[in-house]
């Protein structure tokens, strides 16, 4: 009797040329996604800017009632981050979970879309309308333009989109905490993301205490 066969199904050249195309595939996401993002700032940021009547020569609120606590100048280099941060707070967390559980299409256009024509709009709108009116609230914007009850039913409104808000936040993640299957890896992966979650919290603590 002779010697089982035994077939080769991919070779170390297969491999090695697999994984050159997929990381070609992900350079290119990488950059139309860039470059879709850049010509939203300058394109529709732009065309927003001047349909608003934005003046960069104006004076902010913040130079004009400098009192180094409430109102303080600061760097478009700060500024910047601040709204990168609110922008893109969830994205980092519920991308790759979305993208795991739709297709990394559907996220990919969410946050193309959504970050140009809705996010970034939107952020860019309050912020426009907050200079506008002396560094306020929307909830005082709310109230010089349409009186103290439209203030009160915003406030309970957008208490209400928080809530539900952090409630969807807090599910989508903690789906990634429970078990489906009884295999012993599937256990070390929801342990790892678990870890992972505890040590994001403690960073968070540690960098608001000191900074």
């Amino acid at each position: 009797m002779g010697k089982p066969r035994t077939e080769v199904l991919f070779s170390e050249t297969d491999i090695h040329e697999k994984g050159r195309k997929q990381i070609m595939n992900g350079l290119t996401i990488l950059l139309v996604a860039a470059l879709a993002l850049l010509c939203g700032y300058l394109v529709y940021g732009r065309w927003l800017a001047k349909k608003w009547g934005v003046d960069p020569k104006a004076e902010t609120p913040a130079y004009k009632y400098n009192d180094g606590k409430d109102f303080v100048p600061s760097s478009k280099l700060t500024v910047f981050a601040h709204q990168f941060s609110s922008i893109a707070g969830a994205g980092p967390v519920q991308g790759p979970i979305l993208a795991a559980a739709f297709g990394w299409v559907p996220v990919l256009l969410w946050l193309l879309v959504g970050g140009i024509f809705f996010g970034a709009m939107h952020d860019f709108g309050a912020l426009f309308a907050s200079i506008r009116h002396n560094g306020g609230s929307i909830g005082e914007i709310m109230k010089d333009s349409m009186g103290v009850k439209a203030q009160r039913l915003f406030i309970v409104f957008a208490l209400a989109v928080l809530i539900l808000v952090i409630a969807s936040f807090t599910a989508v993640v903690a789906g990634t905490f429970a078990s489906v299957d009884k295999e012993a890896a599937t256990y070390a992966a929801n342990g790892s993301t678990a870890m992972t979650s505890i040590l994001f919290i403690v960073i968070a603590a540690i960098f608001g205490f000191f900074v």
